[in-house]
């Protein structure tokens, strides 16, 4: 642009001395004009392709430009799909958490199932298997619908299987008046006997002992029965067992 205009001003500074000065001839003018156009038109050519550079940068530039504007759509979407799918991961992380922390719980209680626990019966705590638990509360229960046969049986196979057990005493206590409903007295007698030379101190000793004089009366051994309750009051003095037991000595014959 530069160029062309530096041509323009001495095409035109030519011409003008021409016209004042009159010192050229019209060949030397017309030669001095055809080398001003030459200088224009090549001025011109430079001037185009300038332009025509100037474009194709342009251009080139645009499509720079929208191939980073292309870059960048492509990069937000990628992000947007990585957070969706992050989201989606913490998600089923959670689950996953949620499904093991369940299965956990599971596995905790199913084992529960099968520990021992401390249960406490007659005012006495020890640790026992859930099974044994659940077997000995199945052979009182029948007992307390007053089905004597059946709760005999139940606690026979009781002390069978587990001779050992915290339920003892108990067992042999209610397996002793499940007999003696059954009439069986010489048998209650046995097991009234094997709780109090097993556990003395047990809360139902006195009334064990009791039971013994009961079964003897019923079986018309009142020489015995009078023994059996005179021991009792002697062993256990403070007991209402004892009480009982004084009235009947006062009664006996």
């Amino acid at each position: 642009m530069k160029h062309f205009r530096i041509a323009l001003a001495a095409l035109g500074c030519a011409l003008a001395f021409t016209a004042h000065a009159g010192l050229f001839e019209d060949d030397e003018a017309r030669k001095a004009i055809l080398e001003v156009r030459q200088r224009l038109d090549s001025s011109q050519q430079r001037l185009t392709e300038e332009l025509r550079k100037a474009n194709e940068d342009n251009a080139q530039l645009r499509r720079s430009l929208l191939d980073l504007s292309n870059q960048l759509e492509v990069m937000r979407k990628e992000m947007a799909q990585m957070r969706g799918q992050d989201e989606q991961i913490a998600r089923d992380l959670s689950e996953v958490q949620r499904r093991q922390k369940d299965l956990s719980q599971g596995v905790d209680d199913r084992l529960r199932k099968f520990e021992p626990s401390k249960v406490t019966v007659d005012g006495k705590e020890f640790v026992a298997d859930p099974a044994e638990k659940q077997e000995f509360d199945a052979a009182l229960a029948v007992m307390r619908k007053g089905e004597f046969a059946p709760a005999q049986a139940a606690f026979t196979a009781f002390l069978k299987r587990y001779p050992q057990s915290g339920y003892k005493a108990p067992a042999l206590f209610w397996l002793g008046n499940a007999q003696y409903a059954l009439r069986n007295y010489r048998d209650a007698i046995v097991n009234f006997r094997a709780l109090v030379a097993a556990d003395p101190e047990h809360m139902r000793a006195p009334e064990a002992v009791l039971a013994v004089a009961n079964c003897q009366v019923e079986l018309k051994d009142v020489k015995a029965a009078r023994k059996t309750l005179e021991d009792l009051v002697k062993a256990y003095p403070q007991s209402e067992a004892a009480s009982v037991a004084k009235e009947r000595l006062s009664k006996l014959k």
